[in-house]
């Protein structure tokens, strides 16, 4: 991720669901919560929340999502979503871009 990315904010705990937008603020430095040199952290601000959070139930049962990394490997915490990913979740969740 790089400063001015926008991204999706999920929520790993119980609901697992994507609720809102997000952009990056500050590009990505060494995680200060992690002893390995490899984690990394970045800055995001809120852009807006989603008006529906869209489950990862939900997106599983969308086809047009079936190549998500997140279907494929939902204990990641950051991964690439496509231009068209994103918009198909935003679309999801009744929220205007």
């Amino acid at each position: 991720m790089k400063t001015g990315d926008v991204v999706l904010f999920y929520h790993s705990g119980e609901s697992k669901s994507v609720v809102g937008i997000a952009q990056v603020v500050k590009a990505p430095y060494p995680d200060p919560t992690a002893n390995d040199e490899q984690w990394v952290a970045v800055d995001i601000k809120p852009v807006k929340p989603l008006k529906q959070p869209v489950s990862l139930a939900a997106m599983r049962e969308n086809p047009k999502l079936a190549t998500l990394l997140l279907i494929r490997q939902s204990r990641l915490s950051v991964m690439p979503v496509s231009k068209a990913e994103f918009d198909v979740i935003v679309k999801m969740s009744g929220t205007k871009t």
